[in-house]
């Protein structure tokens, strides 16, 4: 196998691998997973497949975030608040 082919085929897995763990996290939206899932990689790559070590990285990388991204993990975290805000309350 070709180092090229073998890096091809990491990637490719490393991305199966992001989209997996991406998909797995319970607070996170389709839309989320459709708008974050290459930042992930270009950014948290690394921490593949932990999910929590994902999220925090995309969290201390916010500004590095693609717009779309950015938008809908704000929209996403709102949500939440909004969420155990209204669960404290009762």
């Amino acid at each position: 196998m070709t180092s090229c082919r073998t890096s091809k085929i990491a990637t490719l897995f490393a991305i199966a691998a992001a989209a997996t763990a991406l998909s797995a996290s319970p607070g996170l939206s389709s839309d989320a997973q459709q708008m974050c899932t290459g930042d992930a990689m270009r950014l948290c790559g690394h921490e593949v497949p932990n999910v929590q070590r994902i999220t925090a990285c995309m969290v201390k990388n916010k500004a590095q975030l693609s717009p779309g991204c950015r938008a809908v993990m704000d929209r996403d975290h709102a949500a939440r608040r909004r969420a155990a805000a209204a669960a404290a309350a009762e």
